[in-house]
């Protein structure tokens, strides 16, 4: 009886191997990245260990990145298997199709849904109830596009194939259907964009967000005192 051993089916295992190697490397460094960033950004965070044991902002990016790699290599199933266990376990669901950036950090995770055809850059701030998905009247590109440096606050929409630019907010429970200009910060159902000073926004927070009707009120209440000087 004759044994043949195929030599390119080992070449190819030996392959593999060597891409799910730098891979893991690749991912490891990613994860020191998130855990350094979140430190930064969350006052709550009292170690390392402890944002990479429980938060689950982060376990749902980590588990991303292994489905966007085994889904861009045409293992769909499997990548949209380990995305809906993340699902279940962290509340946070990422297309893995989806494209995400570094240093993402997902605060209070809970609720929070990436569609497919989303892009998120480097540096977001996403807080829990935020939605990145599409309006249902869109084909191909139905997602938003989020620059680097974005903040969106708990239980906002942001909705169909528009984008968010650099250094923007997004304030709590705003719903955004158009596109925002970098540098600005959209408020309200639907949101409107109050624009800020061209300089990149470096405190994220929900709190200290402009709130447009009262500065609409304000240029009101000036210009009816300058027609009120000029009647007199």
């Amino acid at each position: 009886m004759k044994i043949e051993i195929n030599l390119n089916a080992n070449i190819d295992i030996c392959e593999l191997i060597e891409k799910v190697k730098r891979f893991s490397l690749s991912v490891a460094r990613e994860i020191e990245e998130d855990v350094a960033s979140i430190r930064e950004r969350d006052p709550a965070a009292r170690s390392n260990a402890e944002v990479l044991l429980l938060y689950p902002g982060l376990h749902a990016v980590i588990a991303h990145r292994i489905a966007h790699f085994l889904y861009k290599r045409g293992n769909y199933f499997i990548a949209r298997a380990v995305s809906q266990m993340a699902r279940n376990i962290t509340g946070i669901e990422i297309h893995p199709a989806a494209k995400i950036g570094k240093r993402l950090f997902i605060d209070h995770g809970s609720a929070v849904v990436i569609g497919e055809t989303a892009e998120v850059g480097d540096d977001c701030t996403i807080y829990q109830g935020v939605t990145l998905g599409g309006t249902g009247k869109h084909t191909g590109k139905r997602h938003p596009t989020i620059g680097n440096n974005v903040m969106i606050g708990a239980g906002a929409k942001v909705l169909g194939p528009i984008k968010v630019g650099d250094n923007s907010k997004i304030a709590a429970g705003a719903v955004v259907l158009k596109d925002i200009p970098a540098n600005s910060t959209a408020v309200g159902i639907p949101a409107k964009v109050v624009r800020m000073k061209n300089m990149r926004c470096e405190s994220l927070d929900q709190v200290n967000i402009p709130d447009p009707v009262a500065q609409e009120l304000n240029m009101l209440k000036k210009r009816i005192a300058e027609l009120e000087e000029k009647v007199k």
